[in-house]
């Protein structure tokens, strides 16, 4: 099995770790691959979508990202029906946008939040 090296910060080892514990995991690899295999797991049903379809974005991040956020939430107003933003803790901030459209476009906009390193989480539901 060949070996890949990832650089953690110590918040999300400790979490990690924590998280490893609490679900039993043997090791970090172990804990890691799962994550991984869950991603492409995700990816594949998003791939899978098709159509004009109604879905869920949900997006957590820090707050110093409003601005970034705002900007790309402009780049698909054409989908968005709804858009609320709440503020979860001291400095981090929820996004929930209610989709309508093409699943094709759902997926750029996920994928553009997705690979947004300011963001903590990005999670599509499709209904």
């Amino acid at each position: 099995m060949p070996i890949v090296s990832v650089s953690l910060n110590d918040e999300i080892m400790i979490e990690m770790d924590k998280l490893q514990k609490a679900l039993g995991f043997s090791g970090r690899s172990e804990i890691v691959r799962a994550g991984i295999r869950s991603m492409l797991s995700e990816e594949k049903q998003r791939n899978d979508l098709t159509g004009v379809l109604h879905s869920l974005l949900l997006v957590i991040h820090d707050e110093k990202s409003d601005d970034e956020i705002s900007n790309m939430r402009h780049s698909y107003d054409r989908l968005i029906n709804t858009h609320l933003h709440s503020k979860i803790d001291r400095n981090r901030c929820i996004e929930i946008f209610l989709l309508r459209g093409e699943a094709e476009e759902i997926r750029w906009m996920t994928r553009d939040f997705q690979s947004n390193k300011k963001m903590d989480n990005v999670k599509l539901i499709p209904m």
